[in-house]
């Protein structure tokens, strides 16, 4: 069996991560660690986030410094702040509590004064964020004669982000290192540039296939209609109730927006997004590291570089645009060994894009049913029969009170008390989801889109691809103009809400919307458009009067 001590590593370093119960090297440590330790070679190190890296460059960069040097010597970059003090906190985690060597971490969002003076004081390895780094570098308040070592981690995620040049300047201004650690989830074009030209052969290795998904990460996607994302969130959400996870969304409006709305429906969440300052941020994931937090919601650009122990479930609300950021999003689960869950709700226009992810990856995704209302109620019973079935009395004088409660519940058989606690805890699931509808795509949704006439004799499709029969809408649209916009504060899903709550019209009514900054375009059932119109039009919003009309007589 491989062990630490067979890679390389010393004495003291051992001790210390046997005490945080570190046993055996993950792959990536077993194939960088002896690499690394010889401290003169470039090194690009393809892994997935989870799978060690931190340990894998961490090790062998404590055992080379030189303890007797209060000079940096090495320079740890990396995108985000949150990652940039998880790194520091790893490292001084792992090197004994006697040894010398200090770990200055340097970011944005804290006092730059403050950072100065600790760089001042001496300091062996710096972990920073690329702007700060660069901005210490121009006031010339940090040394880089004795860099020997750059590490350069989740690299992709810091070219994704913008930071090529910055990268560019700070390896042109390390001219005496001796080696660059690269590692990154991902291979794409900009980081081949990057290593051509500042790494001189390196010594490359994968954990796994290139972009490949974690092999711990199941990947599941729910299929249904636009309309029904937020709902079928919500089921997902209450079919889980024990999870702990990340919902990802793609603006942060969308953050905002659905967080109230959970809130409001009595769900522990918070929104991490870059309207947050510094301070409201860092409240949030403290929050949510304690797990006072069930879930938390972010934009991609809000989570780039949370490092989160536990995450059982990572949630896409919608996909991302770019198919290599499902990799850092899934890759938020699953990590150090551990099983986690990816879960995507698509579409049935977003059905392309999932197999795009499905190549990238290299893994086939599980389609699920969306949970019925009784599914969802069932599963909340059986977790809270658990849940008080292990709760811990020991603790408490209840004994005390079994007197009152044996006299309370005199006339009571055990069956209605077991009914009156199950209402008390399950009556608002069971109100809600009592008459809750079948969220899923069936076989007659998936038909080819409809097809109809347009005033010009062309034809065009609903590309919401709309089940119509019996009771339900013609299929007949009228297309309606609206003075209400992007600008007013809406997307589509709380504009739509709002036309729907001011007309009392069902959701199925509606054909396609074409939302802009100031104007938007809906199509209606021909049938219900004329209601549409009266109960909206000439209305008030927030102080500006709406207009509503028929697109063609827009006046």
């Amino acid at each position: 069996m491989i062990t630490f001590e067979s890679l390389g590593i010393e004495e003291g370093l051992l001790q210390s991560i046997t005490a945080l119960g570190y046993t055996v090297p993950t792959p990536i440590q077993e194939k960088a660690i002896p690499v690394l330790l010889q401290g003169t070679r470039d090194f690009i190190g393809l892994a997935q986030t989870g799978t060690g890296k931190t340990a894998a460059f961490g090790l062998p960069l404590l055992q080379l410094i030189d303890k007797s040097s209060k000079l940096p010597q090495a320079l740890i970059i990396c995108p985000t702040r949150e990652l940039c003090m998880q790194i520091t906190r790893d490292l001084q985690g792992y090197k004994p509590k006697k040894d010398p060597i200090i770990v200055t971490a340097v970011y944005g969002g804290a006092p730059i004064t403050t950072q100065v003076r600790e760089l001042k004081r001496g300091t062996n390895i710096v972990v920073a964020t690329p702007g700060r780094l660069i901005d210490l570098i121009e006031r010339k308040a940090i040394q880089l004669e004795k860099i020997h070592y750059v590490i350069l981690d989740e690299a992709d995620e810091m070219l994704n982000m913008g930071f090529k040049d910055d990268i560019e300047f700070i390896l042109k201004n390390t001219p005496e290192r001796e080696s660059i650690w690269l590692f990154s989830a991902t291979m794409p074009a900009a980081i081949k540039q990057v290593s051509k030209k500042y790494m001189e052969k390196p010594f490359e290795i994968t954990i796994g296939k290139a972009n490949s998904g974690s092999s711990t990460i199941d990947h599941q996607y729910y299929s249904t209609q636009h309309v029904n994302r937020y709902e079928t969130l919500k089921r997902i959400i209450d079919f889980n109730p024990g999870i702990y996870g990340i919902i990802f969304t793609r603006t942060k409006a969308d953050a905002q927006e659905i967080t109230e709305s959970l809130i409001r429906e009595g769900y522990d969440i918070e929104a991490l997004h870059g309207d947050l300052t510094q301070v409201q941020r860092d409240k949030v994931m403290a929050r949510f590291r304690e797990k006072n937090l069930q879930l938390l919601i972010a934009t991609d650009v809000a989570a780039r570089g949370i490092d989160v122990q536990g995450i059982s479930h990572v949630i896409n609300y919608e996909l991302p645009d770019d198919t290599e950021v499902y990799t850092h999003r899934s890759g938020r689960t699953g990590r150090a060994g551990k099983s986690g869950i990816s879960i995507s709700i698509v579409t049935p226009r977003e059905l392309y894009r999932l197999r795009q992810i499905e190549k990238l990856v290299k893994t086939e995704f599980h389609k699920m049913d969306i949970p019925s209302g009784k599914d969802v109620c069932r599963k909340q019973f059986f977790h809270f029969i658990d849940k008080m079935l292990k709760v811990d009395i020991s603790h408490g004088e209840y004994e005390t009170y079994l007197p009152v409660l044996r006299e309370k519940f005199a006339d009571i058989d055990k069956e209605a008390i077991l009914q009156k606690v199950a209402a008390l805890e399950f009556d608002r699931f069971l109100k809600y989801y009592e008459n809750s509808a079948d969220l899923n795509l069936r076989g007659d949704d998936r038909r080819s889109p409809r097809v109809e006439a347009g005033r010009s004799g062309t034809t065009r499709t609903d590309t919401q691809g709309r089940k119509f029969g019996g009771n339900a809408p013609s299929g007949n649209y009228t297309r309606v103009f609206v003075n209400l916009g992007t600008k007013d504060g809406f997307y589509k899903a709380s504009f739509l809400q709002f036309i729907l709550d001011m007309s009392e019209l069902r959701k199925d009514v509606l054909g396609r919307i074409d939302m802009k900054e100031m104007n938007s375009w809906v199509e209606v059932d021909a049938q219900s458009a004329n209601k549409m119109i009266k109960s909206i039009d000439g209305k008030n919003f927030r102080g500006r009067k709406i207009r509503m009309n028929p697109a063609d007589s827009v006046r």
